[in-house]
């Protein structure tokens, strides 16, 4: 499977499993999504358990609170992550508050799912990447997966969750991984190990992060797209790097991060969004907390920059491989 399909078998398999289980958003049901990863899913389950809705992303997320609270267990789609802020007061205010407010009494068990980051030219309508808001939302789980494996079991545990979830998907990996050079084609899912997704039930727990590859060198930080991105230029400079696929940002496994920092004493940090208060913000002042002492060279990030997102430099936009590479022969010299 792509990452597509895995998530549409998902869907598919909680939609059997649970009768709660209902999906909604623009173009999801007769169109089967403007990625298809809704495709099939209304004429196998019907309209009432997969059905459209209008083009009101406050609309979609208010109505999904309100089934959560009512017991069933919405997985509403935000077409692009761009349009996801006309909800984000629904998001804010209601979803990530209603089981304090209610003392318990009423949860919000949604999970939002959308596309989000560069890949497909879309510039700054269709390719941000927003994650750092939703990781500031006390009551907000955040998932951002980097394979179709991980991307079935995070989303069908997302589904699963008593609390409100942002799924995220990035685009650039729906169909297939790639070598890290923006400027190749994007290789086959079915030549990539993690393509390997069983068709049945099974789930991966939100909070555990994957290490990818064990190294001694120098750690390093990524989610999505990224780590794709990252490995590839590892493996090129044949550099001894852990490389952590975050796969959740909240809940976060710090314990993973700074067993590995403790390690290593380097860590480097990537991410596609824009640098200021950027996810890797974050990350990076966690781990001066946890390991300052053995720590043998600052902390560095390579994110996105601190600019619009433009469509015709996407591929420049990107932390690619020269910007990472840079950045790595900077930490392993200091």
């Amino acid at each position: 499977m792509n990452m597509i399909e895995a998530i549409n078998s998902a869907l598919d398999t909680m939609l059997d499993r649970d009768p709660d289980v209902v999906i909604l958003g623009e173009d999801v049901g007769y169109f089967g999504g403007v990625f298809r990863a809704t495709a099939g899913l209304q004429e196998k389950h019907g309209k009432t358990r997969v059905f459209d809705s209008p083009i009101s992303e406050n609309g979609i997320i208010g109505v999904a609170v309100g089934m959560g609270a009512y017991g069933l267990r919405p997985v509403p789609e935000i077409q692009f992550a761009d349009y996801i802020y006309p909800g984000l007061d629904q998001i804010v205010s209601e979803a990530a508050r209603i089981r304090y407010r209610s003392v318990g009494q009423f949860i919000a068990p949604m999970t939002i799912r959308s596309p989000y980051g560069g890949g497909i030219f879309g510039g700054q309508t269709h390719s941000q990447s927003p994650e750092s808001l939703f990781t500031h939302m006390s009551g907000v789980k955040t998932v951002i997966p980097s394979t179709p494996y991980d991307a079935k079991g995070l989303l069908i545990a997302a589904i699963e969750c008593d609390d409100p979830v942002v799924f995220f998907e990035p685009k650039r990996i729906y169909n297939g991984p790639f070598d890290g050079h923006y400027d190749r084609p994007v290789q086959p899912w079915a030549k990539h190990p993690a393509s390997d997704v069983p068709k049945d039930y099974y789930r991966i727990e939100l909070g555990k992060a994957n290490i990818v590859r064990v190294g001694e060198a120098v750690t390093v930080l990524a989610y999505g797209t990224m780590v794709h991105v990252a490995l590839a230029v590892v493996e090129e400079l044949g550099i001894d790097a852990e490389v952590i696929d975050l796969r959740s940002l909240v809940p976060l496994d710090i314990e993973a991060i700074e067993t590995s920092v403790r390690k290593t004493g380097r860590c480097m940090i990537v991410h596609e969004a824009t640098r200021t208060s950027g996810f890797g913000a974050e990350l990076s002042a966690l781990v001066q907390e946890r390991c300052f002492y053995h720590l043998e060279a600052p902390v560095i990030r390579v994110t996105g920059f601190d600019t619009p997102y433009p469509h015709s430099l996407e591929w420049a936009y990107f932390p690619g491989p020269i910007r990472i590479k840079t950045a790595l022969e900077k930490i392993l010299k200091d």
